[in-house]
């Protein structure tokens, strides 16, 4: 098993890092050119992979490495429903683990908003990053590995 990450906009990712490190677990940064940082710590369990530059390309590089029974990290509920297809477990940086039960309706949702938004309404973004999602995102990954 190893765990792949939607590296571009994760905060998260030395978390995961420091737990996968615990338990012997290849992690795989996915980002793309304009994302990069090396301001992740040379280690033999972390790989850094850098993308084009390009919409999906992230996405799809992580689609094509991910394999049954691993797990991966995003926000991207499109990515997540593709994922799931493949029998991989998909966890948000909040800690929401996507299921065939759940993805259906947070797509849903999501349409539902970018129809609203291109019709001219404003609608609710996220709420901000907190202790309680960085908690709760540690005590799920920490489950499901």
């Amino acid at each position: 098993m190893k765990i792949l990450v939607d590296a571009d906009a994760c905060p998260v990712k030395d978390l995961i890092i420091e737990i996968a490190a615990k338990v012997n677990y290849q992690v795989t940064l996915v980002s793309s050119v304009s994302h990069w940082s090396n301001s992740i710590d040379n280690n033999e369990l972390v790989k850094y992979i850098v993308v084009d530059n390009l919409p999906e390309a992230a996405d799809m590089k992580i689609i094509n490495l991910a394999n049954c029974g691993d797990v991966v990290i995003t926000q991207d509920y499109g990515l997540a429903a593709m994922l799931l297809g493949k029998e991989v477990k998909v966890l948000s940086p909040r800690g929401k683990l996507f299921t065939d039960e759940n993805i259906n309706y947070l797509l849903s949702k999501r349409h539902h908003s970018a129809k609203l938004r291109r019709s001219g309404n404003k609608t609710k973004g996220p709420s901000k990053y907190s202790k309680s999602d960085r908690k709760r995102f540690e005590r799920v990954l920490k489950e499901i590995i």
